[in-house]
């Protein structure tokens, strides 16, 4: 197992070198810089500016520089943010992502799979249908729709949470909402074909056969097989849905990272852009990682070697 990981974060040390190297190229590919939109426009200003930065110097310079900052975990001054730097940006708007992030996965992941297995196992029953149209609408209905009309019934109409921000806890919960509703409508169909395509297989014959209680049957025998996709599903999506998501984000107006991801390629500010991009990579990688571990400790009959 020590080997295994091992081997494992080798792999994701080299994806994310592969990644931060893919994103300098692009961003100093593309035209513009971070003084574009400055109001000075005298060159020789600029030039200034473009010694201060590093910007003057060649580009394969600047990637050794920016490299050699990451290993000593600086990601450099933001241009966007004046007076902070980009660990500093990160560090401010990261825990409001996060907070949403894990109550939206604790959601998706409780009532995504409950659902899924109730669904299964009530095939074709009224519950079945439910869920099923249930789950259409929230793979089909886009976040900012969803933000929206929670806004409209909870805010405006009932009152019961607040129409920005996320002073108190209530401000968490239509956030959540909205950048987990298709997560969680993924989750449950997903559960839904996966448990009735095992529950078809034959050794679920055999333990019925058995005389084994149907609980027994599902929990033991069916439900840890069918696990094994939404577990390869649920590990990228958790690392998606804590990085935030822009649109969720500005109707609730949350200065969470998926607002900062975006601003921050408008404005080419470059150090922003990367210090966001790899601590992504990162969280990533991590998930992946876990997942990998997890198929392990689900079906026994996976090895690490």
């Amino acid at each position: 197992m020590t080997r295994y990981i091992l081997k494992r974060i080798l792999s994701a040390i080299i994806t994310i070198w592969f990644i931060m190297t893919l994103t300098f190229i692009l961003m100093h590919s593309i035209p513009g810089d971070p003084f574009a939109s400055e109001r000075a426009k005298d060159e020789n200003i600029k030039k200034v500016l473009y010694a201060k930065y590093g910007f003057d110097k060649p580009k394969i310079v600047q990637y050794f520089i920016y490299m050699g900052n990451f290993l000593k975990g600086e990601f450099g001054v933001s241009f966007q943010k004046k007076g902070y730097t980009a660990d500093e940006v990160i560090s401010k708007g990261f825990p409001y992502s996060a907070k949403i992030g894990i109550i939206s996965s604790i959601m998706v992941i409780t009532v995504g799979v409950t659902a899924g297995i109730i669904a299964a196992l009530k095939h074709n029953r009224l519950f079945d249908r439910f869920a099923m149209v249930f789950a259409t609408l929230g793979a089909t209905v886009p976040s900012f729709v969803i933000a929206t009309g929670f806004l409209y019934i909870f805010s405006k109409i009932l009152g019961w949470v607040p129409s920005y921000g996320v002073s108190s806890w209530k401000g968490y919960i239509g956030p959540a909402i909205a950048i987990g509703m298709l997560s969680l409508s993924y989750v449950t169909r997903l559960t839904r074909s996966s448990l009735l395509e095992v529950l078809q297989q034959d050794y679920i014959r055999t333990a019925r056969a058995k005389g084994l209680s149907e609980g027994v049957v599902i929990v033991k025998h069916a439900l840890r097989n069918a696990l094994i996709p939404i577990v390869t599903f649920i590990g990228p999506m958790i690392a998606g849905i804590l990085t935030g998501s822009l649109v969720v984000e500005r109707v609730f107006s949350i200065p969470g990272i998926g607002e900062l991801f975006t601003t921050s390629i408008t404005s080419r500010d470059y150090t922003l852009i990367m210090g966001i991009t790899v601590f992504f990579a990162i969280f990533l990688v991590i998930c992946v990682l876990i997942v990998d571990i997890l198929y392990v400790i689900i079906d026994p009959r996976i090895k690490f070697e």
